[in-house]
Order: C-alpha cells, then structure tokens, then sequence
C-alpha cells in the first residue's frame, strides 16, 4: 500500500488478528454447542452472537484503518483498550500463554494507531 505507513499497515493487521481471533473462538463455540457438549445452550448461542458480531466489527475497522479512513482510528483505540482489560483478566486467571500476547498486541497496536506517522495518513486532507 504505497504512502501509508507502517503503523497505520501494523495496527490494522494487529485488528485483523483480533478479529480472526474472536471469530475463530465463536466458531469453536458454535461448534461445541451443534455436537451437543455445552453445558448452556442459551449462554453458548450469546457467546457465539457476540463473538462473531465483534470479529466482524473489528474486520470493518482495520479495513478502514487499511484504507486510512479517519472513522477507523476511534474504534481502533477502543477495541485495544478492551483487549488490555482481557489480556489482565486472562493473566489474572491462570491463562498467560492466552494474556501475554493479547496484551502485547494490544499494546503494540494503540502505540501504533496513536502515532504521529498513523495520524499524519488519517488526517493528511483536513
């Protein structure tokens, strides 16, 4: 993609990750419930509505990131601030190989999105 940066090309792979993430655990979800090994229906089929929802918001937004559409960058910031929040419960909960590199992403992510090269690309037309 020529005349966008590496930050703004990084954190959009970084969402795009998240977003396969999300949509791969909706998935495994939906498919524990079809074979019958969930213990509530009910809490399965709103684990997978949600998950599948949000892979599929994050998927528009680092599109839009990738495109360098200024609307991109809001919800960006706001799944990474959310993916912090889970990165430290999955730490605190005995989950680390699953809280380390969420919240390293994650990190890595809103430097990139918040950076002055990042800003320069989304805003370069006001």
């Amino acid at each position: 993609m020529p005349g966008r940066p590496f930050t703004l090309i990084g954190g959009a792979a970084v969402e795009t990750l998240e977003a396969l993430a999300a949509l791969g655990f909706g998935l495994s979800v939906a498919v524990e419930m079809i074979a019958g090994r969930t213990h509530d229906p009910a809490t399965g089929f709103g684990v997978v509505t949600m998950t599948v929802l949000a892979g599929a918001g994050m998927l528009a937004v680092a599109r839009g990131l990738l495109l360098a559409r200024q609307w991109g960058r809001s919800p960006a910031v706001l799944t990474q601030l959310f993916a912090l929040f889970i990165a430290y419960n999955l730490i605190q909960s005995d989950q680390p190989l699953y809280g380390w590199p969420l919240g390293a992403g994650a990190a890595a992510a809103l430097v990139m999105v918040l950076s002055p090269p990042t800003t320069k690309a989304l805003y370069a037309g006001d």
